[in-house]
């Protein structure tokens, strides 16, 4: 059982938010995609691969995440009891996992057609370079941004097997809503942060966080009107992307960086955000 509760722990299986926000941008980008040529079947098939994928490979960025930053975790104090930081597990152990979890989601990744599995595998060097970007820019949250929403253009091409315009302008879109909700996230450890050297925006717009977020925001849903502004009306569409944007308004108002526990509850609700927009993709194919 400890063995379980460890592994658990180290692929924050019990924080389902990280994968969550993994598997969101998958979402709006199959569910856009299945908008012009619906196709039930094979919607629902490749949503299913998607979130199994998003899951396993949140699970291995923890770990490896955990691993780099094991000294680091050790000096704050809300990473500080994480199981390799604690010495609970081996850090040899820890990267079996890392490998066993990457070969899960390479055996989904290959059910694909081969672009999306070029996509896919070019994703691991953005996903393993991650940890390292708060020790050389204040931007990893940018980062972050490149690298969570790359889903959106492997569930286009899954589909479409092509690049488009549209689903590059959706990409922009998201990874402004991540560099917006990760500053939120980041808030929560400005003072141990600033003690040991890590860097994020999240302390390079502390005098300003809230502006910061509030523009970020801004110029994702600008971008989402721009590049649905044909589809907006008296529809469902228009409503959840009302809803959208209403849950990031809720979040800039809620959070405070001196109050991490609002910090997260700002930064769980966009799951809810998330889901509201994957939702407004699914009446495009009605």
């Amino acid at each position: 059982m400890d063995r379980i509760k460890i592994f658990i722990d180290l692929t924050r299986l019990n924080k389902p938010i990280g994968f969550m926000l993994l598997f969101w941008p998958c979402a709006w980008g199959l569910a856009f995609a299945n908008s012009f040529d619906p196709s039930l079947d094979l919607f629902l098939y490749y949503l299913i691969l998607f979130f199994l994928g998003s899951v396993f490979m949140r699970s291995a960025g923890c770990i490896f995440n955990d691993i780099v930053d094991k000294d680091f975790d050790k000096k704050v104090t809300r990473t500080k009891q994480r199981p390799i930081a604690a010495e609970k597990i081996k850090v040899l152990h820890a990267f079996i996992y890392v490998i066993a979890l990457c070969g899960m989601a390479f055996l989904i990744l290959i059910q694909f057609n081969f672009l999306t599995i070029v996509l896919g595998l070019s994703s691991m060097f953005l996903a393993f370079a991650y940890p390292f970007m708060k020790r050389i820019t204040y931007w990893p949250q940018l980062f972050l941004g490149i690298t969570f929403n790359w889903g959106i253009i492997m569930a286009w091409v899954s589909i479409n097997n092509n690049i488009s315009n549209e689903i590059i302008l959706l990409y922009l879109a998201a990874i402004f809503w991540t560099l917006g909700y990760d500053t939120i996230y980041g808030a929560q450890d400005m003072s141990d942060d600033e003690i040991i050297g890590l860097k994020s925006t999240s302390l390079k717009f502390k005098k300003n966080i809230k502006l910061f977020v509030s523009t970020c925001y801004f110029l994702s849903v600008l971008i989402l009107i721009y590049l649905f502004r044909n589809m907006i009306g008296t529809n469902l569409f228009s409503i959840f992307l009302i809803i959208f944007i209403g849950s990031l308004i809720y979040q800039t108002i809620i959070f405070k960086k001196e109050n991490p526990k609002l910090c997260l509850n700002a930064f769980k609700f966009n799951n809810y955000s998330g889901l509201s927009l994957f939702l407004g993709f699914l009446t495009l194919s009605l």
